[in-house]
């Protein structure tokens, strides 16, 4: 699955990278990991295998980063990494995962690209209307599990074998567009607990992007949200299920000044940054008290 940037705005990027030597065997590798001293914002890296973990007391302190172009910033002073699993490279996520990082797999569910690698594996009956402001792109019919749960199932697959430990959902709310299909409500909500359900079941825990109307409703069933723009949308108060829970809720803002927008956001207690909406390298973090 290839997941593009609708939109492009140039801004610069980090002027250097840094690079780490060959590894060594997986025996020394993780000696050396477990020996090795763990700075106060990082936690351990997580074993293969296993989803990825979000202690409430670190709820409100992570610090993130969202880039869905190439190559990463592996560099970047964060804890968390939400990248796009087709584009990122296994080596990149070897090394993010060796300095502790958390990888979460940015995952559209709720639409295809006609470019994505597995467009072909969707049946016709479930393709929709197409997604304004990305053309090639279109809805699918949530109410087609039996069809959509293999090709998903495979797109969280990849994600698992390349690293990470956790999942964001996007495109989780089709019932709000015209997808094309008569969705509603109840067939949101049933599609996106099942998909939780589908990302445990592979080891991957699931965070929710967007869908705000059901929040209330689907935060017992996801480990994190993901958000755009809530303080320009006037609408962060919603996403307070998540935080009551103690479970992160990881925003971003497009426009205006983070002086000005984390006032609100931190208060609320997300971790929260400003972007390019093209989600590239650059970011601003709001800075913790």
């Amino acid at each position: 699955m290839r997941i593009r940037p609708v939109w492009a705005v140039p801004r610069s990027r980090p002027a250097h990278v840094r690079r780490r030597g060959p590894r060594r065997g997986v025996a020394l590798a993780l000696t050396a990991l477990l020996l090795a001293p763990v700075p106060a914002c990082r936690r351990p890296i997580t074993p293969p295998g296993a989803p990825t973990p979000w202690p409430a007391a670190q709820a409100d302190r992570w610090r993130w980063q969202w880039q869905l172009t190439t190559p990463v910033d592996v560099t970047a002073d964060a804890d968390v990494f939400l990248l796009d699993p087709v584009a990122t490279t296994s080596a990149e996520t070897a090394e993010l995962r060796e300095q502790s990082r958390r990888l979460v797999c940015h995952v559209r569910v709720g639409t295809y690209a006609a470019d994505d690698p597995d467009a072909t594996r969707f049946p016709t009956a479930v393709r929709g209307a197409g997604v304004p402001g990305r053309p090639g792109s279109r809805f699918l019919d949530v109410r087609g599990w039996d069809a959509l749960a293999p090709v998903l199932a495979d797109r969280f697959r990849l994600c698992r074998g390349k690293g990470f430990g956790a999942v964001a959902l996007a495109d989780t709310d089709g019932y709000r567009h015209r997808s094309g299909f008569p969705l509603d409500f109840d067939d949101q909500l049933l599609f996106n607990r099942r998909l939780a359900g589908l990302a445990r079941k592979l080891d991957l825990s699931p965070g929710l992007v967007d869908d705000v109307p059901q929040v209330a409703a689907l935060a017992p069933d996801f480990d994190f949200a993901v958000n755009q723009e809530c303080v320009r949308r006037r609408e962060c108060a919603k996403l307070l299920p998540f935080v009551d829970a103690g479970k992160p809720v990881f925003h971003v803002e497009y426009t205006g000044e983070p002086a000005d927008f984390c006032v609100t956001s931190v208060g609320y207690g997300f971790a929260s940054i400003r972007k390019d909406r093209q989600l590239d390298a650059w970011r601003e973090p709001c800075v913790l008290p």
